[in-house]
């Protein structure tokens, strides 16, 4: 019965009442601070920096406040300046905090290598399909004395013989030397 009393009584009521003006006083105190410390509603659009060099990206981020950092290099893609900027995050309009990390996305500086694939004695349709799905294309093709009609007898690049293995920059064209059907003499 001493609890039913003490619910009931005038200085359970005071308690409850102190306890919930503080916690209202201590959850304004609070949000009045997050407001402060995190510069609520300051906002900074980020530039659109696609196709721009990395020097004129950094100055762009510097005057809104905002951090570069370089994320990777991806393809090479001949639509943009070699060293450019080809892709962003956050994208451009996007409104974020001061200080935030924009990471980019460069234009390598020309297509990657890739190595020649072994191709001696092949014939000519299985040869242009594995060179174009590598990346290759199918320059001038000639033919000389050799019983294997459409067999690759030779593969050329810039007028010089390449081996299988040799690095070369992806859309090379290689130039490829067949087997006419006849014999030699």
């Amino acid at each position: 019965m001493s609890l039913i009393k003490f619910l009931s009584s005038k200085t359970f009521f005071k308690q409850l009442g102190l306890a919930v003006v503080a916690i209202i006083v201590l959850s304004f105190i609070l949000l009045k601070w997050l407001n402060i410390s995190t510069n609520h509603a300051d906002f900074q659009t980020v530039p659109n920096l696609t196709g721009k060099s990395i020097s004129v990206a950094q100055i762009e981020l510097e005057q809104n406040n905002l951090e570069l950092k370089i994320q990777d290099s991806a393809n090479f893609n001949p639509k943009y300046a070699r060293f450019s900027v080809i892709e962003q995050d956050p994208k451009a309009g996007t409104k974020v905090k001061k200080d935030r990390k924009i990471y980019i996305t460069l234009n390598p500086s020309g297509y990657r290598k890739m190595s020649v694939p072994d191709l001696k004695e092949q014939t000519f349709r299985q040869a242009k399909p594995t060179l174009e799905a590598i990346g290759f294309t199918i320059g001038k093709v000639t033919y000389v004395d050799n019983i294997g009609k459409d067999m690759v007898l030779k593969m050329t690049f810039e007028g010089k013989e390449i081996k299988p293995g040799a690095m070369l920059p992806k859309t090379s064209k290689i130039d490829l030397v067949l087997g006419n059907g006849n014999r030699p003499d």
